[in-house]
């Protein structure tokens, strides 16, 4: 098992959390809040990159962590890809789009990063 001491000590963790209040932020404005459908999925598609990381972590296994961390990445494509409709939409603009699309590389870098580390 890793040597962190609680979920809130994990990078990958700490970033998502960001991201999460982005995306809240994000979706509360304009026409993305009133998207109902788009502004919900893209808020749990968030709120799972974070939650699956913290589950993972307190299952105490490697095999279960490893397994979460990839549902998170799972999430994190999801999470991107409701960006590209919102930027299509004109919910967001271009360059909030890459800045967040760059956030969730960033994340997604750290996971496989964790992930690699858990299986050797």
């Amino acid at each position: 098992m890793t040597a962190f001491k609680s979920f809130e000590e994990i990078i990958s963790w700490q970033k998502a959390r960001v991201l999460c209040k982005e995306i809240y932020i994000l979706s509360s404005n304009d026409k993305f809040a009133k998207d109902y459908g788009l502004r919900d999925q893209i808020r749990r598609s968030g709120v799972s990159v974070m939650a699956n990381i913290a589950e993972g972590y307190e299952r105490k296994s490697d095999g279960d962590f490893k397994r979460f961390l990839n549902i998170s990445k799972g999430s994190l494509a999801e999470v991107k890809s409701h960006l590209y409709i919102a930027l299509d939409l004109e919910y967001i603009s271009d360059d909030k789009f890459k800045k967040l699309a760059s956030d969730i590389d960033e994340i997604n870098k750290t996971l496989y990063g964790l992930i690699n580390y858990l299986k050797n």
